[in-house]
């Protein structure tokens, strides 16, 4: 697993998602990233990307509530900062993966580790 702050410049490739238009304030994307499912937050006109998957049981993540910049676990309640990825309460210990998110003219982008 990785966390975008760690990845060096030319190490990803940005991924065309959707228009800002598809996602409106405090609404998620579900996505599909060759065999990653991932989610696209806008939080505030932020844009943010995590894996749709917890680590605490790896069920399905993105589903849960959406408090400030936590995502709340459906299943058991662990939360996951959706900028970084960090796991911030417990079941959870393990972080999720977070990837970059560019917005270029009105089209939200995210970087993928290149292999």
């Amino acid at each position: 697993m990785f966390n975008y702050t760690q990845l060096e410049e030319g190490k990803v490739d940005y991924l065309e998602i959707a228009s800002v238009d598809e996602i409106p304030n405090g609404e998620r994307l579900f996505v599909d990233i060759g065999d990653t499912p991932v989610v696209v937050f806008n939080v505030a006109g932020e844009f943010f990307a995590i894996g749709d998957v917890c680590t605490h049981d790896d069920g399905p993540l993105g589903d849960g509530d959406l408090e400030e910049h936590n995502v709340v676990c459906p299943r058991h309640g662990a939360e996951f900062d959706v900028r970084t990825g960090k796991a911030v309460s417990m079941p959870a210990v393990v972080d999720i993966p977070a990837y970059p998110v560019q917005v270029r003219n009105s089209m939200i982008f995210v970087g993928i580790p290149k292999e």
